[in-house]
């Protein structure tokens, strides 16, 4: 098991999230890939998201599988302007690599909101720290686990 798949597991665990990673049958990039996966509706697709602000600072933005975020309304959201995160920076401070990035289990936590679209839904599936395994969860749970703030960010 890689670290980072280990890492999210056992954030799985220590949050009391009854679920454990399970491994596609193929790299699941897209959300439309992991919805089919998953069988579930491409918005029951959690993205973590990650953009930097001016002042260096990540900020995690936990996305329907089918919205996009807006970058306006994600920096006012922040507090400051921000920009799309370098794949290096985002392996340095999250300890994922981008298509596997987990909503959990940071090296890093960082400041963190959820798509209010994400709270319609009793289920849903994120990535757990490779481009070949996901979790399920509910929305409650990762609200609880990740500290984020449900915010309006998408467009």
């Amino acid at each position: 098991m890689s670290k980072s798949l280990a890492r999210v597991a056992a954030a799985l665990q220590a949050a009391g999230i009854p679920s454990a990673p399970v491994e596609a049958k193929g790299e699941i990039r897209t959300a439309e890939a992991a919805a089919e996966q998953a069988g579930v509706g491409v918005d029951q697709i959690v993205k973590s998201i990650l953009f930097q602000g001016e002042s260096g600072r990540l900020y995690l933005f936990l996305t329907a599988g089918g919205n996009r975020v807006d970058p306006g309304k994600a920096a006012a959201v922040a507090g400051e302007p921000l920009s799309r995160a370098e794949v290096e920076v985002v392996r340095q401070v999250t300890g994922f690599a981008i298509g596997g990035v987990a909503p959990l289990g940071h090296l890093t936590p960082a400041p963190t909101f959820l798509d209010p679209r994400l709270m319609e839904f009793a289920e849903v599936w994120a990535a757990a720290g490779t481009p070949r395994h996901m979790f399920r969860a509910t929305p409650q749970d990762l609200l609880r686990t990740t500290g984020a703030k449900v915010a309006d960010f998408t467009g």
